[in-house]
């Protein structure tokens, strides 16, 4: 989500020359009710809220926009992003705003329980006429596209148990650039630390560069990628399991309630979700089953039809 990246280093003289240049532009800083005006529009359409010790990266991430559009300053910036001609400029500063990097099989225990308990468990499930042989699993906040890729690995390596089976990956993100990179699946080496040689070999193949790697095409087809705002609810048909790991960080108590009354609500009875260790959400989830610290259930049954998904809407 919002994340600080490293800045090139730069002699002293360079940095006050930059910085006199931008001072006169009227661009050196935000002022604090500029601050707050861009805060607030944040939260409002995010759900993030932005600490006040991050006002020198807000300026820089505005910034990038203000020259971008040609505009002379932050308020002419401001004055158009809430402005009803400012509409298509709402995605723009969005995707300045909330950037974020993942990783491949983050928190591998999370993955170890996916692959070795729960795909046995809907399995022997569907043998017996407990549920029917099909899949929903969405990765929320899913960044650059590292967990939904993680996800669909996992399933390519457990497609025996899976014949026949309609099985579906959803990864979203708030950010349309994120989602742009996830698809286009090319990583460099640090973010694939936890990919085993195997993995790498079967479900992975070296680009041009050698630093970098791209997700096979049969992986890359096997996700569907589509923006969504966790303020918003989930549209569609309920998941059996849902990721959502170090992306609520940056939400408010306000917000994180908001994101966790939608995720319950698009979770299938009998469903699972995986939190990430940072996401503070537990005191929130009275209403599920602890399997584990990060790991949820839903109660019901997961075989239900249609009458019932309405009466629980």
């Amino acid at each position: 989500m919002f994340s600080a990246s490293p800045t090139p280093d730069v002699t002293p003289s360079e940095s006050r020359r930059h910085y006199q240049d931008f001072r006169h532009l009227g661009l050196e800083r935000v002022s604090p009710d500029q601050f707050q005006r861009f805060e607030s529009f944040i939260y409002e359409h995010s759900g993030i809220r932005i600490d006040k010790k991050k006002v020198t990266l807000l300026t820089n991430r505005v910034r990038r926009r203000v020259k971008a559009l040609g505009l002379s300053d932050f308020d002419a910036y401001y004055r158009f992003l809430t402005s009803p001609q400012g509409n298509s400029e709402i995605k723009g500063f969005l995707d300045a705003i909330t950037t974020n990097e993942t990783f491949f099989f983050r928190t591998p225990t999370q993955f170890e329980w996916f692959r070795n308990r729960w795909l046995a468990e809907v399995v022997a499930d569907a043998r017996r006429g407990k549920r029917e042989t099909s899949l929903r699993i969405w990765s929320a906040g899913c960044a650059s596209g590292a967990e939904p890729y993680s996800i669909a690995i996992t399933l390519a390596e457990n497609a025996y148990r899976l014949r026949g089976w309609n099985v579906e990956v959803i990864g979203t993100d708030i950010s349309h650039q994120m989602l742009d990179e996830a698809r286009k699946g090319v990583y460099p080496r640090r973010v694939m630390n936890a990919v085993t040689d195997p993995q790498r070999r079967r479900f992975f193949r070296a680009t041009g560069d050698g630093d970098t790697w791209q997700v096979r095409e049969s992986i890359r087809d096997a996700v569907t990628f589509e923006q969504h705002n966790l303020m918003r609810p989930m549209p569609g048909k309920e998941f059996d399991c849902i990721f959502i790991r170090n992306v609520m960080i940056y939400f408010d108590d306000r917000s994180k309630q908001t994101a966790v009354r939608h995720l319950i609500r698009a979770l299938s009875p009998g469903g699972y979700l995986l939190v990430g260790p940072s996401e503070g959400i537990h005191d929130q989830l009275k209403s599920l089953r602890r399997v584990s610290t990060l790991i949820y259930q839903k109660l019901g049954s997961p075989f239900h039809d249609d009458e019932a998904n309405r009466e629980q809407a």
